[in-house]
């Protein structure tokens, strides 16, 4: 069930054309929350938001998030509910961003460090955190000069 009131910044068919081949659409708890962890802990840009919906630009990476209740007829609707964390065996990367300065924000928000920032062998100097409802982010920059073994 929809809670927004007015209309919203476009209509759900044209913001769909706007998506990329590959997008995602993360469910989340308390639309609120979610954009105050992604505009704090990411700096992403929320680029439209209501209580239903957020429209979210994080380097680039355009992702959209649902609250629960949107999905109210749903077959994910009685798991919803269960209060379990989200999205595990995914593990959400973004290439580019500073993997210190998120692991900061990410303290400051008092949220959980899945792995502190460090440089691994796959070339990226790392964080990985956890969002509000359960989504693992891993945040990092390439390590320059890195040679394979």
């Amino acid at each position: 069930m929809k809670k927004r009131k007015g209309d919203p910044w476009m209509s759900a068919s044209e913001y769909g054309h706007t998506l990329p081949t590959f997008s995602i659409n993360l469910l989340v708890k308390n639309i609120e929350l979610s954009c105050k962890f992604y505009s704090e802990v990411f700096e992403a840009e929320i680029k439209y938001r209501d209580e239903d919906f957020a429209a979210v630009n994080l380097h680039g990476l355009e992702f959209m998030l649902h609250a629960d209740h949107t999905f109210e007829n749903h077959p994910w609707t009685d798991s919803l509910g269960n209060n379990n964390e989200r999205g595990l065996g995914v593990e959400l990367r973004v290439l580019g961003i500073n993997p210190d300065k998120v692991e900061k924000l990410a303290r400051k928000h008092k949220s959980v460090i899945f792995a502190e920032t460090s440089d691994k062998p796959h070339g990226w100097r790392e964080t990985v955190v956890q969002d509000p409802d359960g989504y693992v982010w891993a945040a990092g920059i390439k390590i320059p000069n890195l040679t394979s073994a």
